[in-house]
């Protein structure tokens, strides 16, 4: 590109085509500098040299008063800044270029700068060629002011001479070329703002920025192009300077490359606005985790989660819609309700009788927190009939808070209950105790399953619950009450799936209740019950499995062996959810047998007629596991691949799995989906 003699002018190269030069420019980041220092030693200098300039050319210029103090122990790179300074200075036809060789030339000086910096970061190339120009425009204003001294030396005038400065600052000359200089000055000082950008920029970068994804790729993305620009017009101004110290007529044009500075300068001040947004919110998050993992009083915790900056009472009484202080739940236990408006009346109901229970002690209170990220219109009215069905059900639960405008969270505190309480957007409910330790950060599921029945509604409680009664019942009560046999440890055959594959296996399960019947199965005590999962209860079993998983996900490192096979039983109905076969779970009441796709039930099935010249030897359980096993073993060639989706938990990396149907280890993979309900909500809110 740049080797080419063209009639392409240097402003229309695309950033591919300057990209895919200053790359080959580019070795790595192994040169140290404190580019810090030696930027605030160049702003410094240009500062003082710009303002003498302007003084002189009577603009009214007053003295620099943002000057930073310099470390005194920095040393500057001198060396290397000769050596730019002489690669921008010295050229050996520099004054019979012709207008698009002298282009040319600008930008071949800077990619011989770019190489002769190859070590050094895309930041300290800028900082380094700004501060090679300000150490040479420093020193020739400096020799120019002495000029005008009446105890100037002979020694001044020698190197003044040398250094080809005697008309740089004289009242004559400074008025021939006044435009010139104003010009001049003006892409100085645009150019050392470019350079302030890409500094603040790359050091706003140095934060921690992995909690959002690749934002540092997309802020830092083509700051070489930035740097590239930066050096390549203090280039021209150096060329520019050399023709008004001689007084000659030939010109560097510098307008084009003020206005290209200026739309760099405009991108990258909006990227430090994002950067610094980012770590307000970063700094705002961990103020808010250190807050709340170190709180002893929950009054702290929910007054940093939910009013943090705000004087208005946070909380409202929901059976009276009047304000109240924080206070009223001081010393107490709190079960936090996170929800969207979408609390169903089932859940509504539940909560009531928990409050009724939970009031004999007035030891707890049930405090609501309305997730909103986001508030429209339409959610308002949403909102008042939710707060209307509270108070109908007398609930005197507390809401945050009682008008629309109020109880919208911060974004710390969305992050917060996303990532620490894994709250996804379903109703959720965080137990508390008084001194605002987390008991449990999800206890929904186990209330629908168990009622007031899993009180106090902590970890330690879902853990007996579930080795005492199995996870069946926890993911299945709160769906079905045709699931009560699993506590008379009765055989219940949960199913599921794709519609059709349902009927069909309904009909061919219903042997096994008709032959229950059966004298000799009556006589081994064999009850046998059918739980299908339709649409109707779809939805409400898979989020009790999921809520389930993660509860167990976030425990594994403590839950004993038990534990460990609740929780792969557990993943492997998962890997059925978004299936398009049908399912099966078999349990003895609540110790599953086993967790299959439906074709496998259905063989085991079809010889169920068998089992019964086998009834004296063998059990209905043993029978199941055998076939279950036999059926493995003979069909997992020759089938398609395996598919398992489970909830993404922030912080918490699922454990390898194995292949139900082989046991391979199962490939890792990160699928995204979207169903696009934020288009459809927006479409029913407008049907009329």
């Amino acid at each position: 590109m740049a080797n080419e003699k063209s009639n392409k002018c240097l402003f229309d190269f695309t950033e591919h085509e300057i990209l895919s030069q200053i790359y080959a420019t580019h070795v790595y980041d192994k040169e140290k500098l404190d580019v810090a220092s030696l930027f605030t030693m160049a702003k410094n200098t240009l500062n003082r040299a710009t303002c003498a300039v302007d003084k002189a050319l009577s603009m009214g210029a007053s003295a620099p008063t943002d000057e930073k103090i310099l470390d005194a122990s920095f040393s500057p790179p001198l060396c290397t800044l000769k050596l730019i300074s002489y690669e921008m200075q010295c050229c050996k036809s520099n004054t019979q270029c012709e207008e698009n060789d002298l282009m040319i030339h600008i930008q071949n000086k800077a990619l011989s700068i770019l190489k002769m910096l190859s070590g050094y970061s895309w930041d300290a190339k800028a900082v380094l060629t700004l501060a090679s120009f300000a150490l040479d425009y420093g020193e020739s204003c400096v020799l120019a002011q002495s000029q005008s001294s009446q105890s100037e030396d002979d020694l001044a005038k020698s190197v003044r001479t040398l250094k080809q400065t005697p008309v740089l600052l004289n009242a004559t000359q400074l008025q021939k070329h006044k435009q010139d200089f104003v010009d001049l000055n003006k892409v100085i000082k645009e150019t050392l703002e470019v350079t302030q950008c890409i500094f603040e920029l790359v050091k706003q970068s140095n934060y921690d920025t992995n909690d959002v994804a690749d934002l540092e790729t997309v802020l830092m993305g083509h700051i070489e192009v930035d740097v590239y620009w930066a050096i390549v017009t203090i280039v021209a101004i150096t060329t520019q300077l050399s023709y008004l110290i001689r007084d000659e007529s030939k010109k560097q044009e510098l307008n084009d490359f003020a206005e290209k500075l200026k739309v760099i300068k405009t991108k990258l001040n909006k990227k430090i606005e994002i950067y610094k947004g980012h770590k307000e919110k970063t700094e705002a998050y961990s103020k808010l985790v250190k807050v709340i993992q170190t709180s002893t009083e929950i009054t702290v915790l929910l007054k940093e989660l939910i009013n943090p900056r705000s004087n208005i009472p946070p909380l409202t009484d929901g059976s009276t819609s009047r304000p109240v202080d924080i206070d009223v739940v001081k010393e107490k236990n709190v079960l936090l309700l996170i929800s969207d408006l979408n609390i169903s009346d089932e859940d509504i109901a539940l909560l009531k009788i928990i409050y009724n229970e939970l009031k004999k002690e007035e030891r707890h209170k049930i405090v609501w927190i309305p997730f909103l990220e986001e508030r429209t219109d339409s959610q308002e009215k949403e909102y008042k009939s939710l707060q209307s069905k509270i108070v109908e059900c007398q609930i005197p639960w507390y809401i945050h808070n009682s008008t629309m405008a109020h109880c919208k969270l911060s974004e710390e505190s969305c992050r917060f209950i996303r990532e620490q309480w894994h709250y996804k957007d379903k109703p959720s409910i965080v137990v508390l105790n008084s001194q605002a330790q987390v008991k449990c950060q999800n206890a929904i599921h186990m209330i629908r399953a168990y009622g007031f029945g899993a009180y106090p509604f902590t970890n330690a409680v879902e853990e007996n619950l579930l080795r005492e009664e199995g996870w069946i019942v926890f993911t299945t009560n709160h769906v079905t009450q045709r699931a009560c046999g699993i506590k008379e440890k009765k055989h219940i055959l949960l199913f599921g799936g794709h519609e059709k594959g349902i009927q069909n296996f309904d009909e061919k399960a219903k042997t096994l209740v008709t032959v229950s019947t059966d004298k000799l199965i009556k006589e081994k005590d064999i009850s046998i019950q059918l739980v299908p999962i339709g649409k109707d209860n779809f939805e409400h079993f898979w989020s009790g499995v999921e809520s389930l998983f993660i509860s167990q996900a976030q425990r594994r490192t403590r839950i004993d062996n038990e534990g460990s096979i609740v929780r792969k039983e557990i993943q492997k109905l998962l890997s059925f959810k978004n299936e398009s076969t049908t399912w099966a779970v078999l349990s003895t009441g609540p110790s599953v047998v086993m967790v299959n796709e439906i074709n496998t039930v259905m063989k085991v099935l079809d010889e169920f007629s068998e089992w019964k010249g086998k009834a004296l030897k063998t059990t209905f359980k043993e029978y199941f596991e055998s076939g279950n096993t036999i059926e493995k073993k003979e069909t997992s060639q020759g089938r398609d691949c395996c598919h398992m989706e489970i909830p993404f938990i922030p912080g918490i990396t699922p454990e390898p799995m194995t292949c139900s149907q082989c046991k391979a280890s199962m490939e890792t993979y990160i699928k995204f989906n979207c169903c696009h309900m934020a288009l459809k909500d927006a479409a029913a809110n407008k049907r009329p």
